[in-house]
């Protein structure tokens, strides 16, 4: 017996890795948090944005799911692009069972169908999410129609694979969709202890809760050429310091993170702020400042510096 399940303490039962994939902005993040019951993963309208795995842990008496919101399968630009769709395809192969999410209220497009390519091939169960039924889902059929055409045959004749018409907003089959998935995995030791929902390092939590209120106020303006790097924290007596570092590519996008008078970076750091706070259980002092850094996405040793491995 390895370290790992000695000191789980989580139930034994059923588990094992469970890939949440589609193309950017299916609502993979919503379902994720909606399933877990906590925000562990990045919430937002623009796309894209997960960059990177994040690991969800569901446990109950049938055992432990341990979910992987991945970056959105989309078609690449940049280097920071091959990077998300990289960690998203590496995941086909080392999970039990896959999550494939499509958004029911958007017609099929290139993006989907180049999605859809790439799950074709995967040996493990797929369940195909047929999400945001909340807004009618008026493209069902045609979701049903790109994988029989991926897969190269009817849906009653495909093996270890489910099709379940889901919403992560409002919680819509959330839990018919864990029992699905405890029904494909195989009964193994669990891989966390039973009070862990998130195995995502602090320090990228904090980023990401950063980004995210960036997100929120900028909207479409920069979002894809913006990322947040917490360059220090430490604990000073009962308050915690953040100095958080956010890279742009342009002096102009610079100017619009900032806001006239700072008031974009103002309101950011309060939102944040905020949030930190109730993350932390401390008060926050939150220092963010911005770079110009051109180009970063295409940098191979600058993308290797914030994390992101070579291609």
């Amino acid at each position: 017996m390895d370290e790992t399940q000695e000191n789980s303490g989580a139930p034994r039962g059923r588990c094992g890795m469970v890939a949440i994939v589609g193309r950017p902005n299916t609502g993979k993040s919503t379902l994720l948090n909606r399933i877990v019951g906590e925000k562990v993963a990045i919430v937002s309208q623009v796309p894209q944005t997960t960059r990177n795995q994040i690991r969800g842990i569901y446990n109950d008496e049938r055992g432990q799911i341990v979910f992987i919101d991945t970056p959105g399968l989309h078609i690449g630009r940049d280097k920071l692009d091959k990077f998300m769709n990289q960690s998203s395809v590496g995941t086909f192969h080392e999970a039990d069972c896959i999550v494939y999410l499509v958004d029911t209220s958007r017609r099929v497009g290139q993006e989907e169908e180049y999605a859809a390519g790439r799950l074709a091939a995967v040996k493990a169960p797929v369940i195909l999410g047929l999400n945001k039924i909340d807004l009618k889902g008026k493209h069902i059929s045609e979701y049903i129609s790109l994988w029989e055409k991926a897969k190269g045959k009817p849906v009653p004749e495909m093996e270890k694979f489910t099709l379940l018409p889901l919403s992560g907003k409002d919680g819509t089959n959330a839990e018919k969709l864990v029992t699905i998935i405890f029904d494909y995995l195989p009964e193994a030791p669990a891989l966390y202890p039973q009070d862990i929902v998130c195995d995502v390092p602090q320090r990228l939590v904090i980023a990401d809760i950063v980004r995210e209120k960036l997100f929120e106020l900028m909207k479409e303006e920069i979002p894809h050429a913006l990322s947040v790097v917490i360059e220090d924290m430490r604990r000073k007596g009962k308050v915690t310091h953040i100095k958080a570092l956010i890279l742009v590519e342009r002096e102009t996008q610079k100017e619009i993170v900032i806001g006239k008078g700072g008031q974009v970076l103002k309101t950011v750091g309060t939102l944040a702020r905020k949030e930190l706070e109730e993350l932390l259980e401390t008060k926050v002092f939150l220092e963010l400042y911005v770079k110009v850094q051109k180009q970063w996405r295409n940098d191979d040793s600058f993308l290797q510096e914030l994390g992101y491995e070579k291609f």
